[in-house]
């Protein structure tokens, strides 16, 4: 299993992240999204295996490059880690323990499913949000409470599909893979889990550019919900083993 971490502009958190995770006895890899400060050096010194792209991708294009260097060194799990701190690594094994017990496929950590801890989330961002679960959980033909989650824990063969096609736009990383997840057959799983505030720094859309995603990703549901009878056979239901 290997705990794969995007990062851009990160420098102030990356190194405690992965530390985190290297004490809890995981190996983490940090795909350096075309930063201009020192996120790949403190990454690296931290004891992560960096990967350093030349020029910024988005988290969409960090990840499918991610997922590929997992295939690569023989990883059957990827665990999905924000670099700004949010993502406990200590509660990575929670989300490996659902994907055991349920089948699943996909694990998602969710802030808003029943047992979570309270996560403060600002009103409209919050509407936005509760939109976009409807909006999956209609195509994805079950209630999911956190779609927007970048917390979570990915298995072959989703893994491979994930490599060679990964939505690249804004929302799409987290919103879009949902739908293409569902679209193959894959079974998704929510756990509730507790997260933080990002240490440092800001997000990277404004609200004007947050609601045009989200127009946008509505409109790229609808596309690939009516798409979806034309997918490839689904995903074989009988994984056995353990991550």
């Amino acid at each position: 299993m290997l705990i794969l971490m995007p990062a851009y502009n990160e420098e102030r958190s990356v190194a405690a992240v992965v530390t985190r995770a290297r004490e809890a006895g995981y190996d983490v890899c940090v795909v350096d999204d075309g930063s201009a400060d020192r996120t790949a050096q403190e990454a690296a010194m931290a004891g992560a295996d960096v990967v350093r792209l030349p020029l910024n991708l988005g988290v969409g294009g960090a990840l499918r490059c991610g997922f590929r260097r997992a295939l690569d060194g023989g990883y059957d799990v990827v665990v999905q880690v924000d670099a700004d701190g949010q993502h406990d690594p200590g509660r990575v094994a929670a989300l490996l323990e659902t994907m055991v017990a349920s089948g699943a496929d996909i694990v998602v950590g969710s802030r808003f499913a029943e047992g979570s801890e309270h996560f403060d989330v600002t009103g409209g961002r919050r509407f936005a949000m509760r939109v976009l679960a409807r909006r999956v959980s209609r195509a994805a033909g079950q209630p999911l409470t956190d779609v927007t989650s970048g917390f979570r824990a990915i298995r072959r063969p989703l893994l491979d599909d994930f490599a060679d096609d990964y939505p690249v736009e804004y929302l799409g990383d987290t919103v879009e893979a949902l739908v293409l997840a569902a679209a193959r057959g894959a079974v998704i799983a929510e756990r509730p889990v507790g997260m933080s505030q990002r240490e440092h720094g800001t997000g990277s859309a404004g609200v004007l550019a947050s609601i045009w995603y989200i127009v946008r990703v509505l409109a790229a549901i609808e596309l690939m919900h009516g798409r979806r009878r034309r997918q490839p056979p689904a995903l074989p239901s009988d994984h056995g083993g353990k991550p």
